[in-house]
């Protein structure tokens, strides 16, 4: 049949998508916007739009973003100086970048981490032998709210 008309396959099988006027586009980026809390800026709302099946760049996003005035909130950096505290004392460097050991226990050193657990932060501390580089056993282990 297309053939026939002298028309190309794929203007036949073309199917129009439905465009979102700009007052609806508008609204759904605003929604998203006051759904995330205030915390996404223009990537994840697109990725939320691509979600629902409308793919705008992430420049035209931005621009409607700012002429609605919604800024993201987010976290800055805060600098902490080091202070030396009145009870540190200069720690000699016994192990002298040694780490191959020939004895087990011959050398031990620590690690002090902290990891998310649910909604609280858990600070692990533990000991590892460096003969073998296992994990002897975690010494403590602090859970606190921050």
């Amino acid at each position: 049949m297309c053939r026939w008309l002298n028309m190309p396959r794929s203007s036949y099988y073309y199917q129009a998508v439905e465009s979102v006027s700009e007052m609806e586009f508008e609204e759904t980026i605003k929604r998203i916007f006051l759904e995330s809390e205030s915390r996404y800026g223009s990537r994840k709302i697109k990725i939320c739009l691509n979600n629902e099946g409308i793919t705008r760049s992430r420049r035209r996003i931005r621009r409607i973003m700012k002429r609605l005035n919604l800024v993201s909130v987010y976290q800055k950096a805060t600098f902490k100086p080091h202070s030396r505290g009145k009870n540190e004392a200069p720690i000699p460097n016994h192990l002298d970048r040694q780490f191959k050991q020939e004895r087990p226990l011959q050398a031990l050193v620590t690690d002090l981490t902290y990891v998310r657990v649910g909604n609280r932060w858990a600070y692990v501390c533990l000991i590892i032998d460096l003969y073998n580089r296992e994990i002897n056993r975690p010494v403590s282990w602090l859970a606190q709210d921050r």
